[in-house]
């Protein structure tokens, strides 16, 4: 038996995001009970909100108290720190402090690092952009850790309530939004701001919007359907320059955006969605070892400091062998995906509360969180349905008769594609399996095909033979899904906190009868929100059964 601590294991959190929020809130038990002291540090002055709501909370659909995870005065009654509107501008590892802006300090035994990720400036003539390299950050690091990036007036990136009411401004006067980039988070912003009464365009570089998730047809399609929804596309246009006009307040504002191929782009606002890079300033200035994020073990332990951690968008999971500690580039990356990030919060409290209890031995306690398996991207917007999982740029007509397995699930087994497409009605469907397993798939305007998909690859299930049944899913004579495992208790709705159709179904029973309700009982649909569908299904299902006073199963 461990010997026990005699003090409480100083814990200090950097970043107080929704992955922070979590590990928070799962080592508050440690916290009360005397065997962690845990203080957190957050750069914005408010609570931890759900950032990927930011762009309907800019359009007025999402308040900031339905997008709030975790509230600061909570974590205080459980005894844990909060300090918000701190900076931390320093980790001394000698020492083992973090330094803060208003020039105080904070001893750790253990460090984590939950600092997300920043917005990528793309490069524009009249756009500046800070260099956060070593030399830049040893000379500039308390200005460079205080602002991820200084904008002029008129150009914003979508990461934080500031950007959203940025937005929210330009949306209340109808007034023109240009979109450069076609990734999920820049079309979800485009769409919501477009049904707000705002003017959009979207520009991108490349023939199809969301190049990293959909292939050439499912993209086509979905080019449509964001014209039909009222937004512009721009497509084949690589950004070169900003236009500025005199602001009537002084300075200068953006005017329009200039492509390499001539066009002027004309707005009110030039809105930047260009993907995001690891929040990793803190510990490039500390010393430690990075990659595309910082680098960390399968335990989620500095591949530099064994007493630091790192979680979420700014971690890089990759075990640390011989030869890759001489490579200086990194395979891989942050997931990107709020679950698997929520996941690592959850493993890395779980581990540190046993530490919080022993004198000694803060390493090996806890099977490492295994490998996540890529998870199902979805575009949230009213009228266009859009789900991709897995590479779908396979060619059905190119396929080799056997194809070796690179996940090594099923060996060296066949791949199989599917595809179908209707361009005129907006649907577009394309399946990839292996022996019958779907391993990818797309889906564009068929929401029931998208959610029987999304069950069968979660689920690790096989296709039906004839694949045309789930096309009839979104025919007009379709009741439900095929499945009969689409309801069943321990069916996941919410992949991002893995709640299951039982959970739903007690909490519905309890008096949770909204998707809010169920938000705050289970944590379901708090993450990226692709599965509000799916809870509304499952609640109007237990509405019907209780009308007809039958039980729940679950």
């Amino acid at each position: 038996m461990n010997a026990q601590r005699s003090d409480p294991l100083r814990i200090v959190l950097i970043g107080f995001g929704p992955v922070g929020a979590r590990f928070a809130e799962e080592l508050a038990p440690g916290v009360r009970a005397g065997d962690v002291a845990l203080t957190v540090i957050g750069q914005e002055p408010v609570d931890a909100y759900n950032r990927v709501l930011v762009a309907e909370h800019a359009t007025g659909s999402a308040q900031l108290a339905d997008m709030t995870l975790v509230s600061a005065r909570d974590l205080a009654d459980d005894g844990i720190g909060v300090l918000l509107g701190a900076t931390a501008t320093r980790i001394d590892r000698a020492g083992r402090t973090v330094e803060l802006d208003r020039g105080d300090a904070l001893p750790y035994d253990h460090l984590v690092l939950a600092t997300g990720a920043r917005a990528n400036v793309p490069t524009l003539d009249g756009v500046d952009r800070w260099r956060r390299d070593l030399p830049a950050l040893e000379k500039y690091g308390a200005r460079l850790m205080g602002s991820d990036h200084a904008l002029p007036a008129g150009v914003c990136a979508m990461r934080d309530l500031d950007d959203a009411d940025t937005v929210a401004a330009v949306v209340r006067t109808g007034g023109r939004i240009v979109v450069l980039g076609a990734g999920v988070l820049g079309l979800e912003t485009a769409l919501a701001a477009a049904k707000a009464g705002a003017d959009v365009v979207v520009v991108h570089h490349g023939p199809t919007p969301m190049p990293r998730n959909l292939d050439r047809g499912a993209g086509s399609v979905l080019s449509g359907a964001l014209r039909a929804a009222g937004v512009e596309v721009v497509a084949n246009s690589r950004a070169e320059a900003v236009g500025y006009r005199d602001d009537p307040t002084g300075g200068r504002r953006f005017d329009a955006l200039i492509t390499a191929d001539g066009k002027r782009i004309a707005g009110d606002l030039l809105l930047l969605s260009c993907g995001v890079s690891a929040r990793s300033d803190l510990a490039v200035l500390a010393g430690l070892r990075v990659g595309a994020g910082v680098l960390v073990d399968e335990a989620l332990t500095s591949w530099s400091d064994e007493r630091i951690s790192a979680i979420g968008d700014c971690a890089h999971v990759l075990t640390p062998t011989p030869e890759r500690r001489n490579e200086r580039v990194m395979p891989g990356g942050p997931s990107g995906l709020i679950g698997p990030g929520w996941r690592q919060a959850e493993w890395l409290a779980a581990h540190l509360l046993r530490a919080g209890a022993a004198a000694d031995d803060r390493r090996g306690l806890l099977t490492p969180p295994p490998v996540e398996r890529s998870s199902p991207v979805a575009l949230k917007a009213t009228g266009v349905d859009v789900v991709a999982v897995g590479d779908v740029q396979v060619d059905p007509w190119d396929v080799s008769p056997e194809t070796a397995d690179p996940c090594g699930l099923h060996g060296s087994a066949r791949r199989s594609v599917s595809v179908w497409a209707d361009p005129d009605h907006g649907r577009y469907v394309k399946m990839v399996t292996r022996a019958g397993v779907l391993s990818a798939f797309v889906a564009v305007g068929m929401p029931r095909a998208a959610a029987e998909l999304t069950l069968l690859y979660e689920s690790g299930g096989e296709l039906p033979a004839d694949r045309s049944v789930l096309l009839r899913l979104d025919g007009p004579d379709a009741v439900g899904a095929t499945s009969a495992d689409a309801f069943a208790p321990t069916t996941t709705v919410c992949t991002c906190n893995g709640v299951t159709v039982g959970r739903i179904q007690e909490a519905a029973e309890a008096g949770n009868i909204t998707v809010s309700c169920i938000g705050k009982a289970t944590r379901a649909g708090t993450g990226c929100g692709g599965c509000t569908d799916r809870i509304t299904t499952v609640l109007e299902r237990v509405a019907a059964v209780k009308h007809q006073g039958e039980p729940i199963a679950v």
